[in-house]
C-alpha cells in the first residue's frame, strides 16, 4: 500500500464544481493538492468536529466561499464533496 494521498471530487467534478468560475475551481484544486501533502493531518485542517473525523470545511478567498471535504485515513484520499461560492 502506498503512503501517497490523492484527492478527487465526490461523486464527480460535474456534480461538485459545475458552473463555478474557473478561478474558484483552480483554488479548490490547489488547496486539495495541499491537503494531500498534509496526509492524515488533513483531517485536522479547516473547521469540523474535533474528534472522529467527518466532514471538514475550508474557506476560499478569505470567506467568499468554502468547500467541504472528507479525509478518511484508511483510504488515503481527500474527497471534495461540495463547493459553495458566495462571490
Amino acid at each position: 500500500m502506498s503512503d501517497e494521498w490523492t484527492w478527487h471530487y465526490n461523486p464527480d467534478a460535474e456534480h461538485v464544481a459545475a458552473g463555478l468560475p474557473a478561478e474558484v475551481v483552480t483554488e479548490v484544486e490547489r488547496l486539495a493538492e495541499q491537503l494531500t501533502v498534509l496526509a492524515h493531518d488533513a483531517a485536522a485542517a479547516g473547521r469540523g468536529p474535533a474528534h472522529g473525523g467527518g466532514l471538514r470545511t475550508l474557506d476560499l478567498f478569505g470567506g467568499r466561499g468554502f468547500f467541504m471535504y472528507l479525509a478518511p485515513e484508511r483510504m488515503q484520499v481527500i474527497s471534495i464533496v461540495r463547493v459553495v461560492w458566495l462571490g
